[in-house]
């Protein structure tokens, strides 16, 4: 049952990177659930398939953010498909563990370049259609991008930094209405330790270190923190802009 404050949703177009697994799968089928249309980006077609099936507003369209062309076409193809764009959802990113004496160029420019560049290049192409439509963009960030971490440091630079791009961002685009806020979940279950190449019994113990320093007692899922995503997207959030919203359990009291 679609929740009273989701009402707002249905019929915008939304684009939401990551949208094959973890978070970006929960937003993406809560945003469908809602009746909005949503362009669900990823670069596996086969998860980005899985994820829209029985939601009929929803279409996979498979690209890697990371690319030249990427963002221009992304956003063509939402734009072509439903005549405009209400809202931009950066969850795309990849985690890195990298103890600074493992640090290399190519590691950082990567984490860089999906984490900071490519949600970039996406709100500048996003941003003519968002001031038409005076809507909004909602930024993925981390407790790591407030909160220290050994081991984390160049992930959570990463982090900070979408964190003060929207609070900057939010300050630049205000008179245009166009709102811009951020969502920065603590451990979270998701893809994101196994993709980071951690072995099974690295990411069991890792998760069972996340869930004792979690003043709540738990990690979090992925559809605890689409719920916010889609409270910052719902135009009667309309007062609300340069905000980052920690859902992580408490886990930034500690």
């Amino acid at each position: 049952m679609i929740n009273e404050h989701r009402t707002n949703i249905s019929g915008l177009t939304v684009i939401v990177t990551g949208a094959g697994s973890g978070i970006g799968r929960a937003t993406t089928q809560a945003l469908g659930s809602a009746g909005a249309n949503v362009l669900a980006v990823g670069r596996r077609l086969e998860a980005l398939t899985d994820t829209a099936e029985g939601y009929p507003t929803v279409v996979p369209f498979a690209a890697d953010i990371r690319g030249g062309t990427a963002a221009p076409e992304i956003v063509h193809a939402a734009v072509e498909r439903w005549g405009g764009l209400d809202a931009l959802i950066n969850n795309a990113g990849v985690f890195a563990a990298m103890p600074l004496a493992e640090v290399t160029s190519e590691r950082i420019d990567d984490l860089f370049i999906t984490n900071v560049a490519a949600p970039s290049l996406l709100a500048r192409a996003a941003l003519p259609h968002l001031v038409q439509a005076q809507g909004t963009i909602v930024n993925v960030s981390s407790t790591f991008g407030h909160v220290p971490a050994p081991g984390a440091g160049h992930y959570g630079a990463t982090k900070a930094a979408i964190e003060q791009l929207t609070r900057s961002w939010a300050l630049e685009l205000a008179p245009h209405r166009v709102r811009v806020n951020a969502v920065a979940p603590g451990p979270t279950e998701s893809d994101a330790l196994a993709s980071a190449g951690l072995s099974d019994e690295l990411i069991s113990q890792v998760k069972d270190e996340e869930a004792a320093r979690v003043p709540l007692g738990r990690r979090g899922n992925a559809v605890e923190v689409a719920e916010w995503i889609l409270r910052f997207v719902d135009p009667s959030a309309s007062w609300v802009t340069g905000q980052v919203m920690a859902v992580d359990g408490g886990l930034a009291l500690t």
